[in-house]
């Protein structure tokens, strides 16, 4: 296990978002792992309520004083809640990734459309070989 905190309930993607499934609703941000590259994040921009998105579609961005990087959708769905708090205090995907950190929450789609994310295991060996 790296030095990155990659929660075992969560599934993640090679562009660094996690996602957590509960019922037909899921929750997406930006892993442990991804905020430490970024460093100090300054600025997420956020998708419209009622979006409706397909997986690997971009939703926003998140720019810090390195680099900015767009969001995808692990899978699809569309958009029921923005975390705004994120907007005011954007260093809480510094502080608190997978908690008061998280970026939007969905309607999934197609629940099957997971099964070819990482677990904890395979994202931690994903993010030491890079």
């Amino acid at each position: 296990m790296g030095k990155w905190k990659t929660p075992d309930d969560l599934k993640y993607t090679k562009n660094d978002e996690w996602l957590r499934i509960e019922g037909d609703t899921a929750t997406v941000g930006i892993s442990d792992y991804a905020q430490d590259q970024l460093n100090d994040i300054v600025f997420v921009e956020l998708p419209d309520v009622g979006a409706s998105l397909d997986k690997g579609d971009s939703f926003g961005v998140v720019e810090s004083v390195k680099a900015a990087a767009d969001v995808y959708m692990p899978i699809g769905g569309t958009i029921t809640e923005v975390n705004n708090a994120v907007e005011d205090q954007p260093e809480l995907l510094n502080t608190d990734p997978y908690g008061e950190g998280w970026i939007i929450k969905f309607t999934i789609k197609d629940a099957s459309e997971a099964n070819d994310l990482m677990d904890s295991a395979a994202y931690d060996a994903y993010c030491e070989d890079r």
